[in-house]
């Protein structure tokens, strides 16, 4: 394995990790957080409440998670899949951003610009550490 593959292998799992814990913390102690982050037009966009949405991104982040490491095969859809997730949620990144309000770990103006900020390096990361498109 070169080291290119294996740094790359390394990579898919710790976001696997970073999945993980954010669909645990969608679904335990930040979810009544996480519910001041959904805009306002995406429960009519979806169908969902507030609290649906929130833990349905939570279900879906456990999901791609368990892909990336039990899927090895598909991994590359898997992280295909993770970067159009993270492209998603991006818009509810900016609303909490705009709107100053807080959720956890994010109760600075500074903080969530740099959450807005990372979110094409998250999609990066998903798409190069699975060889999905673009991230060949």
């Amino acid at each position: 394995m070169s080291r290119r593959t294996r740094a790359r292998a390394v990579a898919a799992w710790l976001l696997a990790a970073v999945f993980a814990a954010a669909g645990i913390s969608h679904l335990t102690w930040g979810r009544r957080g996480y519910r001041i982050v959904v805009p306002a037009w995406a429960p009519r966009a979806t169908g969902l409440d507030v609290d649906g949405i929130v833990v349905a991104s939570g279900a879906a982040e456990l999901a791609l998670a368990a892909g990336l490491v039990g899927l090895p095969a598909e991994r590359r859809r898997v992280g295909a899949a993770g970067a159009l997730f993270l492209l998603a949620v991006w818009p509810g990144n900016v609303h909490q951003w705009r709107t100053r309000r807080s959720a956890p770990l994010l109760r600075t103006d500074r903080a969530r610009l740099i959450r807005v900020l990372l979110q094409p390096l998250l999609v990066a990361w998903a798409l190069w550490s699975t060889g999905g498109p673009g991230g060949r």
